[in-house]
């Protein structure tokens, strides 16, 4: 089983970033993240399949998410289906490639890991990000361009991948050689 600080140490982050990506108020965020930290300490002993965790941990949110909207007025008749953010089933390979991102990411140059880590897997908006780091945006959408660019090739590397029409991921297949890094 599982316990509440390994969840948050695996996915908090990435909570974060699918929030500040439905809500945009920053202090939202923050209330909502503590209220996914609740409902997951409460509900934890229902998870039977710890494989099923990623899956259990965003239909938390996503329901956060909704409860958030619907006592704020915005959303009265909202229901889970009219939300165009579904997270996928677990079962695509979408999602089954979710958990190798961060990984990969890691394995890039350190500027590049620092500020996709950021950007992409933190929500941080590139704009705030450059401002911080005292780096003109036009350099830093640059680097986020090429850090996209190099993490494409490394995933490239390990796996052949069939899009759909849409250019998404419908199957992935390891390449013989494998792919050490996830």
């Amino acid at each position: 089983m599982v316990d509440l600080d390994q969840i948050w140490s695996d996915y908090g982050q990435a909570l974060r970033g699918f929030l500040r990506a439905r809500v945009s108020d920053p202090d939202d965020v923050e209330d909502l993240l503590q209220e996914i930290m609740i409902r997951t300490h409460r509900s934890l002993s229902d998870l039977r399949e710890d494989t099923k965790l990623r899956a259990w941990i965003y239909q938390i949110a996503r329901n956060v998410v909704i409860d958030h909207y619907r006592t704020s007025g915005h959303g009265k008749d909202l229901q889970a289906d009219d939300l165009w953010y579904q997270e996928p089933d677990p079962a695509t390979a979408r999602d089954e490639l979710a958990d190798c991102i961060a990984p990969m990411v890691r394995a890039l140059p350190a500027e590049y890991a620092e500020v996709l880590t950021a950007v992409d897997l933190e929500g941080q908006a590139q704009k705030d990000y450059a401002a911080a780091r005292g780096v003109p945006y036009s350099t830093l959408k640059s680097q986020v361009q090429s850090g996209r660019k190099q993490l494409r090739s490394l995933f490239e590397n390990c796996c052949r991948f069939s899009l759909d029409t849409r250019g998404d991921v419908s199957d992935y297949e390891i390449k013989s050689d494998g792919c050490k890094k996830c």
